[in-house]
């Protein structure tokens, strides 16, 4: 065995391991910032507080009630006009029925009550609301609300508003649309076929509509409003009928 100078020598063919080198110092004018270890995230990332939204406010008139209208007028009131319009414009889906466009539907042996009215025009009548109230309780049964449009009078039980109420069911909201008497007749004479009448039709028949003033229903006089204004004046008298549920 050989020894060094000082101490123990390697073997013959290996050499000391070499210190470490020492440290670089930093470089002048950089001074060395400590690194703080982050610790890893364990919990969602907080957000900022939510901002409070004031609900949107109630939709103007009947909203998106579902409703059974019937719009009882004389020849001329622009009941079937408004009727359209009333239902063409709301935001829920609306089914428009006219009495007289499903009288029509009968073509051979129509029993036009201009000639005259008795049992065949009556029985006709009969079967076109029974009709039109079958209709309006499938389209009420699948969400979809209805306006139905008809001439019913006050002095006329076997024609008037509890036949519909025993057909279409007793939430059937009436609203009466009477125009003053030369408006009416300007309106008739613009008419055609079997829905113009004569003047003094049109005058009897706005005479005895006119009954309906004390009844408790609402009247709506559209004399000086347009086909908008109209249904904008229907739409408000069914949301107070809506709000005082049992006044009519």
């Amino acid at each position: 065995m050989q020894h060094g100078v000082g101490g123990w020598s390697p073997p013959t063919g290996q050499h000391p391991a070499a210190p470490p080198p020492p440290p670089i110092p930093p470089a002048q004018g950089w001074p060395v910032t400590p690194v703080t270890p982050v610790p890893e995230a364990t919990e969602h990332i907080p957000l900022p507080p939510a901002v409070a939204v004031p609900p949107a406010p109630p939709a103007p008139g009947t909203g998106g009630a579902t409703l059974a209208v019937l719009l009882i007028g004389p020849a001329g009131a622009g009941k079937t006009t408004v009727a359209r319009h009333w239902a063409n414009t709301r935001p829920v889906p609306t089914a428009h029925i006219s009495l007289d466009d499903v009288r029509e539907w009968v073509r051979s042996g129509f029993a036009d009550p201009q000639s005259g009215w008795n049992e065949h025009s009556e029985a006709q009548y009969r079967l076109a609301r029974r009709t039109c109230g079958f209709a309006a309780r499938n389209f009420l049964a699948n969400g979809i609300s209805c306006i139905l449009d008809d001439a019913v009078f006050p002095d006329r039980p076997v024609v008037g508003l509890g036949g519909w109420k025993r057909h279409v069911g007793p939430g059937l909201l009436p609203v009466v649309l009477l125009p003053g008497l030369e408006i009416v007749l300007d309106r008739n004479a613009a008419r055609s076929g079997n829905r113009r009448l004569s003047d003094e039709e049109v005058a009897r028949i706005h005479g005895r509509m006119a009954g309906w003033y004390g009844s408790g229903l609402p009247i709506i006089d559209n004399s000086h409003l347009d086909v908008e204004g109209t249904a904008r004046a229907l739409d408000e008298a069914l949301a107070r009928a809506l709000a005082a549920p049992g006044s009519w």
